[in-house]
């Protein structure tokens, strides 16, 4: 068996360890191995006793991240995490008409540092750490033998991995697929863009919300904010709104979410873009038309502790201003992918919000979350997205 150099914790540091959290902290070492950054170590507690196998990089605060938790090797035990992980997906996604979903969810699966989508027989991996960064051959291998995509594409940016010390890469790893990838969603057509896109090119997180909104659009006029492509748009269309206006700030994103309208069938006038800043809109006395049904999903306002004040701000300006706008028996849907901000302290922004507009507001629903992204229960920071369905009065 092979053995690895040994990453030694200090006394007391090792309970999250012993419960499967996935973090070695700078903080909580004794002592460092004699090994590249990169390198996979054994962890153990300050009496020696194993832990866990994990990547190491010095250089960023999670010095280590648990990839085995058993004895043996750890290689095995991470390939057979990633296939449990894409098992899961294969039993809830193979009757759905849904053809684009995440694979694999980093640290909700298990695997720290690794995302993987699905958009119809490509998948796009994102490596955002320096051990994942490492094995990168070794994962193209083990998806190809357990999926046999058609093409793989790497998307590794982010704040993720420019905290572990590395550089942005996108680009093709594995063969090449086209340009621009038709993909399918519960009826409802997406032309994903890889290249230069947010995220892996759809907000997959968002799928069981925007299956909620087309649910309770008929009749609405909706205002959907840091739209991106327009998926909350189309869904509202397809599900009978009268009109539907997306405000992003990316031109390009408005573009697509118009050629978004034209594949699906989307009757034209119903639907307007508008590429500007989200907050300068909301100003705007008046708006284009008044509106009974508003989307706010706009990115992370906190990504680090010390944003938290400033985010709280703009959170409650944002909802403040949607909730001035709306007409009375108008429903809000708010979102927050700041992991910063946790859920009762969202909930405590939309309640100042509310006093501050003056207005009457009930929950009625809150985030529903898309079973391709599980929550971890042994590390719970992967819970970053947080949605409310209000009724304001």
């Amino acid at each position: 068996m092979t053995t690895y150099p040994v990453l030694r914790l200090k006394p007391g540091r090792d309970p999250h360890l012993k419960n499967r959290h996935h973090a070695v902290f700078q903080t909580s070492v004794s002592v460092y191995p004699d090994c590249p950054d990169g390198s996979i170590v054994e962890v153990q507690g300050s009496d020696g006793g194993f832990l866990c196998y994990a990547t190491l990089n010095r250089k960023a605060y999670i010095c280590a991240r648990a990839i085995a938790f058993k004895k043996g090797d750890p290689m095995i035990e991470l390939k057979a995490t990633m296939k449990r992980a894409i098992d899961l997906r294969q039993l809830f996604f193979r009757k759905e008409d849904t053809n684009a979903y995440r694979m694999i969810n980093a640290e909700g699966d298990g695997v720290p540092g690794l995302i993987v989508d699905k958009y119809d027989s490509v998948l796009v991996i994102q490596l955002t750490t320096k051990g994942m960064d490492n094995l990168k051959e070794w994962i193209i291998t083990i998806l190809t033998e357990l999926l046999s995509p058609t093409a793989i594409f790497e998307k590794s940016a982010g704040p993720g991995r420019k905290k572990e010390g590395m550089e942005p890469r996108e680009g093709w790893v594995k063969g090449k697929g086209p340009d621009t990838i038709t993909v399918k969603e519960r009826g409802l057509k997406y032309l994903i863009t890889l290249m230069g896109s947010q995220k892996t090119g759809l907000f997959l997180d968002q799928r069981e919300m925007r299956s909620l909104v087309k649910k309770l659009a008929e009749g609405r006029t909706v205002l959907d904010c840091c739209s991106y492509v327009g998926g909350f748009s189309l869904n509202a269309l397809m599900g009978g709104a009268k009109s539907a206006d997306a405000v992003d700030y990316d031109k390009a994103a408005i573009e697509k979410a118009g050629e978004h309208m034209k594949l699906n069938g989307v009757k034209p006038g119903t639907f307007t873009g508008y590429s500007e800043d989200v907050f300068a809109f909301l100003r705007r006395k008046p708006l284009p038309r008044p509106y009974d049904f508003i989307i706010l999903d706009p990115p992370a306002f906190a990504k680090r502790s010390t944003d938290i004040d400033r985010a709280k701000f703009a959170y409650t300006d944002m909802n403040r201003m949607a909730m001035e706008a709306l007409v009375p028996g108008s429903l809000l849907l708010t979102c927050s992918c700041s992991y910063q901000i946790d859920h009762q302290l969202f909930q405590t922004i939309i309640f100042h919000a509310a006093q501050q507009a003056r207005r009457s507001v009930r929950i009625l629903d809150r985030h529903r979350y898309a079973f391709d992204h599980p929550v971890n229960i042994f590390h719970p920071e992967v819970d970053y997205l947080k949605s409310l369905l209000l009724w304001i009065e």
